[in-house]
């Protein structure tokens, strides 16, 4: 962009925005020294003791594990420490991982959707529209609540049958040591009230004005004032290629919106619609789902934010509900296929290094129909509460 001379150098750095860039630095530093407490593998042991050793039941213990995890923190890091315990469990009960593992990649999209912080779509939506850690668990959370509780009832319908497990694997099981999880008992101590500050933090930015980024690096600061953590260590665990995509992403979004291309789909999307909302709403939702399930929703949602902007400008309309309709979109898209967002092609490799192989078909078969659904349970809430 710079190059071709569509931006000076600096019109390019100010496309960049920071409040996305700085609040995932925080929270990788968070959970990057959070982590090497163990304290997460510790919640999914303590989760599958509590099913007594169903398969079924483990199941679900697990996929909410992840969904709330995935809610807290981010769905990417989520399936990092999950899938690794939930293929030592299946071992244990020498059941294959396979169907738990679509449960834990349909989970950690859905929860993700759920927050401001769950899954970066939301952070870039968030950010771009002035929409704060309440305002998505106000607007997203109700709907995120039904479509998981039908997705894990549908789940359970399709492999209840398949799934069992015999007593003496099921007393393996139980006797795994939740405790042994706990690498570091005094990490853990000092990362879970660093990490409950920083959520409430979220919570009450409206009152305190701190943008989210600076809440989440004030946070990742404190943690490492009190950890005392390797700095270089702990900076090895930011995903600095994903930054560096989310800051060559700006700006090639921000050259195609200054050469007039965004302003020429927004002028399509509203003629197509005719200025209704209601019609745009259900456009934005489905193509962005459908978009989602083939192509990584962070370009995609990248494009549509300032899309989305325009249509306010030259449709004259209160776009609150668009916000919402891409961000259900984008996020619950992405369970479509094995290559929809990032934590499932990250599962799917895990899987595979371990022997158990999730094709892009036989995951098709199963989550792509359970998309669809989530979707319409979306379309049917975003009709009832805001038209």
């Amino acid at each position: 962009m710079v190059i071709l001379g569509i931006m000076d150098f600096t019109e390019a750095v100010g496309k960049i925005d920071f409040n996305t860039i700085g609040l995932l630095v925080g929270m990788m530093i968070i959970v990057g020294i959070t982590r090497r407490s163990g304290v997460f593998e510790y919640m999914a042991v303590k989760a599958a003791h509590k099913t007594g050793g169903d398969p079924i039941k483990t199941m679900i213990a697990l996929s909410i594990v992840t969904a709330a995890a995935s809610a807290l923190l981010d769905n990417v890091t989520t399936v990092l420490l999950v899938v690794p315990v939930t293929i030592s469990i299946c071992s244990t009960l020498e059941i294959t991982p396979v169907p738990i593992l679509i449960a834990e990649i349909l989970s950690s999209n859905i929860g993700g959707t759920a927050t401001l912080i769950g899954d970066p779509p939301n952070i870039m939506i968030g950010s771009a529209a002035g929409l704060g850690f309440m305002d998505f668990v106000y607007n997203l959370t109700p709907i995120v609540l039904v479509v998981f509780a039908v997705t894990l009832w549908l789940l359970r319908l399709i492999y209840g049958k398949r799934m069992s497990a015999t007593d003496e694997n099921r007393g393996r099981l139980m006797a795994m040591n939740a405790e042994g999880a706990i690498k570091d008992r005094v990490l853990m101590r000092k990362s879970l009230p660093v990490i409950g500050l920083v959520i409430l933090g979220f919570i009450t930015h409206g009152i305190s004005g701190l943008e989210p980024a600076a809440i989440a690096l004030a946070g990742a600061s404190l943690l490492l004032l009190l950890t005392r953590e390797n700095l270089d260590e702990v900076l090895h665990t930011v995903e600095w290629a994903t930054l560096f995509f989310f800051i060559g992403l700006f700006i090639l979004v921000g050259g195609l919106e200054k050469v007039g291309i965004i302003e020429d789909m927004a002028r399509g999307a509203v003629a197509i619609t005719h200025s209704d909302l209601k019609a745009s709403t259900i456009l934005i939702l489905w193509l962005s789902a459908i978009a989602s399930a083939f192509i990584d929703n962070i370009p995609f949602v990248a494009t549509f934010i300032p899309l989305i902007k325009e249509m306010a400008i030259i449709g004259h309309m209160n776009v609150t509900p668009l916000w919402w309709a891409l961000a259900l979109g984008a996020c619950l898209g992405g369970n479509g296929t094995i290559i929809g967002a990032s934590a499932n092609v990250i599962v799917s490799g895990i899987a595979a290094r371990e022997g158990h192989h999730l094709t892009f078909v036989s995951y098709f078969k199963i989550a792509f129909p359970l998309m669809l659904v989530s979707i319409a349970l979306s379309t049917v809430y975003l009709l009832l509460f805001y038209f």
